[in-house]
């Protein structure tokens, strides 16, 4: 039996073709580093780090590839943020549908005398922008916001977010973990943006980054220090950009198979990777409407939708869906516990069924009918 995999939310699979490629080549024939090595090789290493660096910003829209930092992950990113960016006293408010990267730093921080504010979201996962707005004080530095839900792909208002922290200079911290490489997501008018490679990318696990605005840049603390490769004779950390953020030898085959993504991303344009996983979702939306014994999450956002089977174990039901289906999900909570509250699916979670660009309409029907059988 062909597997079907229908868990693009937590990696894609396939990756974008010719990245695995890049990879294995930078590997082969020279896995140099760089700002390490006092020879041709290294500094040619070193020019394909740009090269993506300025590729990945470009892709955000962001005006100096500088400012775009590689760290091993869109958690690091974000705990970077907070930890380098709030103090005591500092003020800061999310959404009740976060992830647990956002979650669990700004619990742990609030422990510190950091105040943090819940805005409530809709049971079907939207945000009321006026809701946000009231929660903002004196005191407030940060707005911290998922781009898109991973639990039932809900997109949350961006642009009005942002233009209320423009209005009330507070600053916004994006993650776009679910929407990089679905929408035209661009850094203008965030103050800190933070994406993963190995999701809407296509690239490989562990690697993430950081698009900053300069005066972000300028007021974030690093929380690692180390060898940059600049200013070695000093005991004092660089504070020129990216060195400042960068410690340490860098995820370089990562970063050589993003660029190679970003690449082929490009030559299929994302407007037309993202009508496709809509119709695949839509699809999928339309065949199970109507099943009984399942409650539906999800639909008009990213390709994410959670199916709640009623007076059945979901997980039980996730088992079933890849021992005599072939078919990949994930059930729980997805990392996301609040979210499920907010969705009225706590504890018991979902079965996540998450779709990329390289699903098929035929793959979607075969799910469908998998769905009306275990319901």
């Amino acid at each position: 039996m062909v597997r079907i995999y229908a868990d693009a939310g937590a990696t894609s699979f396939p990756k974008a073709p010719g990245m695995v490629e890049a990879m294995k080549s930078y590997l082969d024939e020279g896995a140099f580093n760089i700002n390490r090595g006092g020879y041709g090789a290294s500094y040619e290493t070193a020019l394909k780090v740009q090269e993506v660096r300025e590729k990945v910003s470009d892709f955000f829209g962001a005006k100096n590839p500088r400012y775009t930092v590689f760290t091993p992950g869109i958690t690091y990113s974000l705990n970077s943020l907070y930890m380098g960016l709030l103090k005591p006293g500092d003020h800061v408010i999310t959404t009740s549908v976060e992830h647990n990267c956002v979650m669990r730093p700004l619990h742990f921080l609030a422990k510190k005398g950091v105040e943090l504010s819940i805005a409530n979201c809709g049971n079907d996962g939207s945000l009321d922008v006026g809701v946000v707005k009231s929660l903002i004080k004196p005191n407030t530095k940060i707005i911290t916001m998922i781009h898109a839900t991973n639990v039932c792909g809900r997109i949350l208002p961006l642009d009005d977010i942002a233009q209320l922290c423009k209005e009330t200079k507070v600053k916004l911290i994006v993650d776009t973990a679910q929407t990089a490489g679905y929408s035209d997501i661009k850094a203008v008018g965030i103050d800190a943006l933070a994406f993963t490679a190995h999701k809407g990318l296509l690239a490989a696990p562990g690697l993430g980054g950081l698009i900053l605005s300069p005066e972000t840049a300028d007021e974030l603390e690093p929380v690692i220090f180390g060898g940059t490769g600049s200013f070695s004779d000093e005991y004092s950390h660089p504070t020129i950009m990216p060195d400042k953020l960068e410690s340490g030898t860098l995820n370089l085959p990562g970063i050589i198979g993003l660029g190679e993504a970003i690449g082929y991303i490009g030559s299929v344009g994302l407007t037309n990777m993202r009508k496709h996983k809509q119709n695949l979702t839509e699809a999928f939306i339309q065949g199970i409407s109507g099943v009984k014994n399942i409650n539906i999450y999800g639909g008009g956002g990213v390709p994410v939708i959670s199916i709640d089977f009623i007076n059945a174990d979901n997980a039980e039901i996730a088992a079933r869906l890849d021992e005599d289906y072939s078919i990949m999900t994930r059930c729980g909570l997805h990392c996301a516990p609040s979210a499920h509250k907010t969705l009225g699916t706590y504890p018991n979670g979902t079965v996540r069924f998450s779709f990329g660009y390289f699903n098929t309409l035929d793959e979607i029907n075969e799910i469908v009918r998998a769905v009306k059988e275990v319901a």
